[in-house]
């Protein structure tokens, strides 16, 4: 939590900033109006001097006003005569008009820093005017900070009501490409009212102070992530066993987990489902897991399991069949030696002899074929290294160990079908997949009851495991926390994300049916 609230601490200020001083404050023209004032009631003063000449064809000012304005470049970026959001012809930028009053006379003064090119900007020919409630200001480039300001003496308009206050001034033009906040649209805006830039300058240095507080916040936090252990770590020693299948995830994941918890010693030696059993079986103690496509042999008494993840297996076999896909009949025919070659009519392969490769009786994955694709049935093997027939069978079916050499077997033989976990056959380019019925594997699909091949891989322990064991640690890891990030990543799913987390299979199950 700290080093998230720490991340947010630098992103917040830092996007401030960029959002404040670059997007917003790249090109903004703006204006103040530092002074509005009725003089009606100083020019009866004894000390009026001047002001009681305020006059205007030979005749008194009604009402008579002084307005004093500011306008400045209040962006970070210098604004060219190009800039101002008007047509190329027109010298006018900016217009100031003043309702219910008009102009009397007007001056441009207090350049910026006394700024002699600016005062040329004003010249004849240069767009300034004056209308009758209007001042019509020129394009005057502007760099970043400069200013310039404009006094005006004005009346009340003929017809106006008397008013104490007359309505305040209205400033119109735009920049091009300038700021373009939602209600401004590049336009021109009033800006703050006092001249010392204190504003601008402190939220700079509050950006600054905010920023580095977060940076030591950040730094402090990610010292604490590297030295504190995770809060479910284990030390110990312990041995994964049991499914070739579900191998990859349970090497990546006792390494994330070794990773976390650097006391923790985790070996994986995996020989298939049934040795898994027997092996924890044996040793029975806590000390060690068995992994399994499927559930135990019922004489395993001692061992309890816990449902992880649903896997999904593939047919595989040579790329030179010519077939991509099998109905359930087919495949039980290529099996039971009614179909043996790629080229019979109902297929249309290959002129290839098929050679069929099956895993070990103690293999989970082998158990699942069984069960899910041939109907509770597997034929005897009939050669020992897949190339010859030895009983005579007219047909080749021979049995390996494992799941890699499931598919070096596949991948080396001609005409060569077997079967594998999904994710160690995609890995491969020298076999191919072979849907069922048209369906390739997929999760969705065998979430749907579409798809037949699948087991739900289990976890054995050998009696309840005590909560602060390694043992029990690795398992919590695997199934509520990054584990479950792993085995989404071999291409199958975690209990966590079926509808029936605790049988962890398909809500909808496609039975062993052609």
């Amino acid at each position: 939590m700290g080093l998230v609230t720490a991340v947010l601490g630098i992103l917040v200020p830092v996007g401030a900033a960029l959002y404040e001083f670059v997007l917003f404050g790249r090109k903004r023209l703006g204006y103040r109006v530092q002074m509005d004032t009725p003089v009606t009631d100083e020019l009866h003063s004894d000390l009026a001097g001047p002001l009681q000449q305020l006059k205007i064809d030979d005749r008194d000012l009604d009402q008579p006003s002084v307005v004093l304005m500011r306008i400045e470049n209040a962006g970070s970026a210098a604004i060219h005569s190009d800039d101002y959001a008007s047509l190329p012809g027109d010298l006018i930028g900016l217009r100031v008009s003043f309702p219910e009053r008009r102009v009397c006379g007007v001056a441009v003064t207090e350049f910026h820093d006394d700024d002699n090119h600016l005062r040329h900007c004003f010249g004849p020919d240069s767009g300034l005017g004056v209308g009758d409630g209007v001042i019509q200001l020129p394009k005057a480039p502007l760099n970043q900070g400069n200013h310039y300001k404009v006094l005006a003496v004005l009346e009340r308009e003929p017809g106006a009501p008397q008013r104490s206050e007359p309505p305040k001034p209205r400033v119109e033009g735009g920049i091009i490409g300038g700021v373009r906040r939602r209600r401004d649209h590049g336009r021109v805006q009033q800006t703050e009212s006092n001249t010392t830039g204190l504003s601008r300058r402190w939220s700079i240095a509050l950006f600054i102070f905010v920023f580095v507080v977060s940076v030591t916040q950040l730094g402090l936090a990610l010292n604490e992530d590297g030295a504190a252990a995770p809060l479910d770590c284990a030390e110990g020693e312990l041995t994964l066993v049991g499914s070739t299948a579900f191998e990859p995830v349970l090497t990546e994941a006792a390494e994330s987990y070794r990773d976390h918890c650097p006391d923790a010693t985790i070996e994986v030696a995996t020989e298939g489902s049934e040795e898994g059993w027997a092996r924890l079986d044996e040793a029975a103690g806590t000390d060690m897991l068995a992994f399994s496509d499927g559930p135990k042999a019922e004489r395993y008494t001692s061992l309890l399991p816990t449902p992880v993840a649903l896997i999904l297996f593939t047919l595989i076999a040579d790329p030179d069949v010519g077939v991509e896909d099998l109905s359930l009949n087919q495949v039980r025919q290529i099996w039971g030696g009614e179909i043996d070659t790629w080229d019979a009519d109902a297929l249309d392969g290959a002129a290839l002899a098929i050679r069929t490769v099956s895993r070990e009786s103690d293999s989970g994955t082998q158990r699942a074929f069984a069960d899910r694709v041939l109907g509770g049935w597997e034929p005897g093997d009939s050669s020992a290294d897949c190339l010859d027939d030895d009983a005579d069978q007219g047909r080749i079916n021979c049995r390996v160990d494992s799941t890699g050499d499931m598919v070096n077997t596949v991948a080396q033989l001609d005409g060569a079908i077997g079967y594998a976990e999904l994710g160690a056959a995609m890995a491969r380019d020298d076999v191919r997949t072979i849907a069922i019925n048209g369906q390739p594997a997929d999760l969705d699909a065998a979430d749907a009851g579409a798809y037949p091949f699948w087991a739900t891989e289990y976890a054995y322990s050998y009696g309840e495991l005590t909560p602060d064991s390694l043992a029990a640690s690795f398992l919590r890891f695997l199934t509520e926390q990054i584990g479950e990030d792993i085995i989404r990543f071999h291409g199958h799913r975690p209990c966590d994300d079926m509808v029936n987390e605790v049988l962890c299979q398909p809500t909808l199950t496609a039975g062993p049916t052609p």
